[in-house]
């Protein structure tokens, strides 16, 4: 038996690491043979530029890039562009050069050899990829030691062969049950990343975080959000530039899709009066109490009393948004009223005002576009290239590293062999909203959901239970009345009992349990008002009896004889994240009022225009002919008895919160945030799915550029409260289904 320990198949969720076995083969795989090409040094460079320059900061000369052309057309052959060969390749050598002491400029004798960088992967190249060696140092290596035994998802970077590089088999990876591969990530867990405009790539955050930390943390949030979402702007195809026009010109109202837009900083329309201009910039109020568009170059008085907002009523606007504004600036020769703010230019307010003709807000962008993801349907190969594919936004892997790896885990993984025949798993999350367990007829809606799924056969039942609070309907820890923590402990001792008639289901299923605004701590303070985001979890002080029945239920079965891990209930911060198999599945959830809020403050824009151009809507990429939009009703059978009224609701909620790229698109008088903590409600890059548990608005599942949204409303809905409301979520499928019965 070798001493040397193989990775655990899930590194980051701490499943036992197994022992080399004698009798594997470690030598190198068969080489596979690559037809050479000639391949021009300009052809490549935009893939160095982005592997060297962006990526680890450094320079090609002239010669260097001859050369790395020379070896990727050699080794990689035809396909070192469409299979991605190319980029694996040049960040092997880009690392070695880090690892030999190399300088800035890659360039030969400076600091290191590229040559002997380049001869030394000549022998570890096969099949265009580069493979590992046994003299490969063993430091860095993913079989290195980690903290508590848990190894992480993250790609080595000091040697040549990464995680992501290396050709999966079946081997590799144990099969063990979809649930080992669940991890449920917190709000005050989740990697701080911001974007560095300059670099135009996220960092992490190496200052410590605080929930008092230095006011010019207040301004890097707004900057923040202001960067991803120019970067995003430019990234779309109606803003890129075509260089085979020789002129563009613009017209001064409308958007088409034949044109190519240009954004204009507010400070260049200085000394510009009367040209037409298209602005983008966060919505607020100046300090004369007049509304106003901010970027980073200053900010000027907006006119919207003529504008039309596209689509017309499809989304709200409030403070706090960022939108893009298309009109023409108005220079005022004198300046009238209060010159509070100041009318100094640059970095401050620009005299004048301008005068909106058409607004909307910024157009999403799809998870793969963000990711670089490349989907070739035929052979199911998903390929990542460019966009941010290399970050990892949850701690959990990046989809450039670890994605390939954890889809063919998944396709094992819910594959069970019963009896000879092949059954495939189901992977279902029940999703619950305003579970208020201080009423009595919430236990008995309860009963009926988890007797439904208690009696199901075993590859029905769901893996996953979300019940999102308030769990109260009044902030009863609030200072006012000393009996309200043992009221508050009675409804979670309650709800134990429940959970006991169900030992099955605490056995093979996680709970995860999501606060509300009535929840403590925070309503101790805020007496149910909106409270400061991300909020923590409730506290272990009230759920004790519920840890307990799930530990007994776990003691009366025979873990010897299953391979899933015990169930569990965890309970998780307000907003978090659910990760399933990696970067695969990326699930995000909020508990929050939104709609209302987002009602309360909307602007009103002009008069609504009526005679708006179709292609005007799709120029800002409202929701896609390819996205399925469905909103059930209450009979979740099918949607004659819903009113349109209700369907152009959720779809102006849910456009309104995707576009902007955040879960709190309000100032911080409206729904405050924890400055340090800002980057965990980031909605950038699209989760997969996105439980948006509102309870002023009807229940519904709809898709939005290929992000999945849910919202299970009430529990128990006000208008009936002998009927029960769930969501029933497949996960495979990304597709929910609002369900409802009578008990």
């Amino acid at each position: 038996m070798n001493s040397d320990p193989v990775p655990s198949s899930s590194p980051a969720f701490g499943t036992p690491a197994h022992p080399m076995r004698s009798n594997k083969l470690t030598s190198i795989a068969t080489r596979t043979s690559i037809l050479p090409i000639l391949l021009p040094a300009a052809t490549l460079r935009p893939v160095a530029f982005r592997t060297f320059t962006r990526k680890h900061n450094l320079t090609l000369s002239s010669s260097s890039l001859q050369s790395l052309a020379a070896f990727v057309g050699k080794h990689c052959g035809s396909g070192w562009r469409e299979e991605g060969l190319a980029e694996r390749v040049l960040d092997e050598v880009a690392k070695s050069w880090r690892k030999s002491g190399g300088g800035v400029i890659v360039e030969e004798g400076k600091g290191a050899s590229l040559k002997a960088i380049l001869e030394t992967m000549e022998g570890n190249m096969s099949g265009g990829r580069v493979i590992s060696s046994k003299s490969a140092p063993k430091e860095g290596s993913p079989r290195s030691a980690s903290v508590g035994g848990i190894h992480s998802l993250q790609p080595s970077t000091s040697t040549i062969t990464t995680t992501a590089d290396k050709a999966p088999s079946e081997s590799d990876d144990p099969v063990v049950h979809p649930r080992h591969w669940i991890k449920i990530t917190g709000a005050f867990d989740t990697p701080r990343l911001s974007y560095n405009a300059e670099k135009k790539h996220f960092e992490v955050a190496k200052t410590k975080p605080s929930l008092f930390p230095q006011p010019s943390r207040k301004t890097a949030l707004f900057r923040d959000r202001y960067n991803i979402v120019h970067q995003r702007l430019l990234r779309n195809e109606s803003f890129q530039v075509s260089l085979a026009a020789s002129t563009l010109q613009r017209p001064s109202s409308s958007f088409a899709k034949t044109q190519c837009y240009r954004l204009t900083p507010v400070a260049n329309l200085l000394g510009r009066s009367g040209t037409s201009h298209l602005l983008i910039g966060l919505l607020s109020m100046s300090p004369t109490g007049e509304l106003s568009l901010t970027d980073l170059t200053g900010s000027i008085v907006l006119d919207l009393s003529h504008a039309h907002l596209i689509p017309e009523s499809g989304a709200w606007l409030t403070p706090g948004m960022f939108v893009l504004v298309d009109g023409i600036y108005e220079e005022e020769e004198n300046i009238r009223g209060s010159t509070l703010g100041g009318n100094s230019g640059i970095g401050g307010a620009i005299g004048g005002k301008f005068v909106g003709v058409t607004i909307c807000g910024p157009p999403c962008e799809r998870r793969d576009t963000s990711l670089g993801m490349n989907i070739h349907e035929k052979s199911q190969h998903i390929s990542s290239s460019g966009g941010f594919g290399w970050v990892d936004f949850l701690g959990v892997g990046s989809e450039r590293a670890q994605g390939s790896r954890m889809r063919q885990i998944q396709t094992r993984c819910l594959q069970e062999a019963h009896d000879g025949v092949t059954l495939n798993r189901r992977f279902k999350i029940v999703i619950m909203g305003e579970v208020n367990l201080d009423n009595m007829k919430t236990m008995d809606a309860l009963r009926k959901v988890f007797s439904l799924y208690n009696d199901a056969v075993l590859q029905e039942r769901p893996v996953l239970f979300v019940l999102a609070g308030n769990f109260v309907q009044k902030a009863i820890i609030n200072g006012g009345d000393h009996s309200g923590s043992i009221e508050y402990k009675e409804c979670f001792d309650m709800l134990a009992l429940v959970l006991s008639d169900f030992p099955s289901l605490l056995q093979r299923s996680t709970f995860v349990f999501v606060p509300g605004d009535n929840d403590p701590w925070s309503s101790s303070f805020s007496a149910g008002a909106s409270s400061a985001i991300p909020r923590h979890a409730v506290p272990d002080l009230f759920t004790s009896r519920v840890k307990r029945a799930f530990a007994t239920a776990n003691s009366q079965l025979d873990r010897n004889q299953v391979s899933e891990p015990p169930g569990e209930a965890v309970w998780t911060t307000n907003p978090s994240r659910i990760s399933l198999f990696g970067p695969v599945h990326d699930i995000a959830i909020l508990r929050d009022d939104i709609s209302g809020r987002l009602r309360r403050n909307a602007m009103t824009v002009g008069h609504n225009a009526t005679d708006i151009e179709d292609s005007s809507s799709s120029a800002i990429n409202d929701v896609n002919d390819g996205d399925q939009i469905h909103v059930q009703d209450h009979q979740g059978a099918d949607n004659t008895n819903q009113t349109p009224a209700a369907i152009l609701s959720a779809r102006k909620l849910v456009k309104s919160v995707l576009d902007q790229g955040t879960m709190s698109p309000f100032p911080q008088s409206l729904r405050p945030v924890l400055w340090d903590y800002a980057s965990s409600l980031q909605l950038y890059p699209l989760p997969t799915a996105f439980i948006l548990a509102d309870s002023e608005t009807v229940p519904f599942c709809l898709t939005y550029e290929g992000c999945h949204v849910m919202n299970p409303a009430r529990f128990l809905p006000e208008s009936d409260l002998s009927t029960v409301t769930w969501i029933e979520y497949d996960v495979l499928k990304n597709r929910g289904r609002v369900k409802e019965d009578r008990f």
